[in-house]
């Protein structure tokens, strides 16, 4: 399985390689979203700290992750549509690798997406005093955010009848972090949002991760997010994998 996974994967970076736009692309809206609010919104935003893009680099990191997922279900679409996933059903391969190369493709170029963006915020004054532990567990946090988005994706993949299709479930996951702890404490929010944004996946994942690269302390939060992360990631498994197995009759 490893070895027909990794062909797959080839694949599939070789043409994310030939056509980096790609990843610039989903690069460019949470870059552009960061410059927004740290030079025009910055100064008049509250948040508690003397540097704001340190306060804002964990949502914007998460907007990024759920804007490059969408192409995960680009991808397996049009691997539907062209016939493609037929021929690789009938070849004589576990059948599982071939959506495990498109996840993992979804790893490997939101990491490099990733890489991007926190380059970008150094520029802008990103500094954090953490040590080589919290940034692997903010790795792994991320890692475990990917997954489970792109299993999710899976499954419009696979399902939807047109790219829009394919694409549209990615919007409100894109906006989430507007209602959450990314950009305003949540304590500035009136009482009902204030509630939704404090009991919905981003609040607790941005504040682990945000804990993470400036205090060293998160409490309950990385608790919270990875109950979160794993719980998303295994209900969509299921439902990819049964929806895939449908597909095979």
């Amino acid at each position: 399985m490893k070895s027909i996974t990794g062909t797959l994967l080839g694949r599939l970076m070789r043409n994310i390689m030939r056509s980096p736009d790609t990843i610039i692309t989903v690069a460019i809206t949470p870059i552009m979203m960061m410059l927004l609010f740290v030079y025009v919104f910055g100064g008049a935003i509250e948040a508690g700290t003397d540097n704001y893009v340190n306060y804002l680099l964990p949502g914007i990191l998460l907007m990024a992750i759920a804007s490059g997922v969408a192409y995960t279900s680009v991808r397996l679409f049009t691997d539907v549509k062209s016939g493609l996933m037929a021929r690789f059903i009938t070849m004589p391969i576990k059948r599982s690798s071939v959506l495990w190369a498109h996840v993992l493709t979804s790893l490997v170029s939101n990491a490099l997406t990733i890489l991007i963006v926190i380059l970008v915020a150094l520029l802008m004054g990103f500094r954090s005093n953490a040590g080589l532990l919290d940034w692997l567990s903010v790795a792994g946090i991320l890692g475990l955010f990917t997954l489970s988005l792109t299993w999710l994706a899976v499954i419009p993949g696979l399902t939807a009848s047109s790219m829009e299709g394919a694409t549209a479930y990615s919007y409100p996951l894109v906006f989430l972090p507007f209602i959450s702890s990314a950009f305003v404490p949540t304590e500035t929010m009136p009482k009902v949002v204030r509630i939704f944004a404090e009991n919905q996946p981003v609040t607790s994942i941005v504040n682990a991760i945000r804990a993470l690269l400036y205090d060293g302390s998160v409490g309950n939060d990385i608790w919270i997010a990875l109950t979160w992360c794993i719980g998303i990631m295994v209900v969509a498994y299921f439902l990819a994998s049964k929806k895939f197995k449908r597909q095979l009759g």
